[in-house]
């Protein structure tokens, strides 16, 4: 994240030394507070003014979206319909998505313009836990629950999955919980057992639940389910 002073520097074209001046007349304001540190460190979304005009103010947005079937998790496709094309707000244009749905898969999304937050949900490291449900082709056993727990080896990559968690529902329907998200994993797992996947939908993630949000919808996230995510 940029320094202050780098950031008045590059923005308003003085020197550094002239921003030290500037900034000990009191001129300048971060988030509503007279700026005085050169080191301050400022994000995207610092609303920063220098003599009362606005040089930055960004705001975050964070969206849950409904997927259908039949929709590209993708800002932009020359062929098929994206989720951001489903939008209706005006700053769609400024949001990424976060995780990613197969094309035929149905379920939450998460779109932000905050590149900080969706990298820190990215990270293989966070172990943050995607759920869905599955519905297959053959019926299912205990043998699935125990492979999909113990982890499973992908000779293209050269890579066992981390331990999933598997509960049957009924016969030909299962939960799936992932903390990782590999090349159509859950499809590559269950075809493991030669079993066709016919639906895929992810219901939560981490501690955000799609609820009854209604299929092609979307709504911003409250703080409580920022902080719980």
């Amino acid at each position: 994240m940029p320094r202050l002073d780098r950031y008045l520097s590059k923005q308003v074209g003085i020197s550094r030394k002239e921003v030290r001046r500037v900034l000990a007349q009191g001129r300048v304001k971060v988030s509503g507070i007279v700026a005085t540190d050169v080191a301050q460190v400022i994000t995207v979304f610092s609303h920063i003014t220098l003599d009362g005009k606005i040089l930055q103010a960004n705001t975050p947005h964070y969206l849950m979206l409904h997927k259908p079937a039949g929709v590209v998790s993708a800002t932009i496709d020359d062929t098929h319909r994206t989720v951001i094309d489903l939008l209706d707000q005006a700053f769609k244009d400024q949001l990424h998505i976060v995780g990613r749905l197969d094309f035929n898969s149905t379920g939450l999304v998460l779109l932000t313009n905050d590149g900080q937050w969706s990298r820190r949900l990215s990270q293989p490291d966070s172990k943050l836990l995607k759920r869905y449900r599955v519905s297959v082709e053959k019926p299912l056993t205990q043998e699935y629950i125990t492979a999909f727990n113990e982890g499973m080896y992908f000779e293209f990559e050269g890579i066992t999955t981390r331990p999933a968690q598997l509960t049957i529902i009924n016969e030909y329907a299962a939960e799936v919980g992932l903390t990782e998200g590999r090349y159509h994993q859950i499809k590559r797992m269950f075809g493991h057992f030669n079993n066709k996947v016919l639906r895929i939908h992810r219901f939560a993630v981490g501690g955000l639940e799609l609820g009854d949000l209604a299929l092609g919808q979307c709504r911003g996230l409250t703080g409580i389910e920022l902080e719980n995510i």
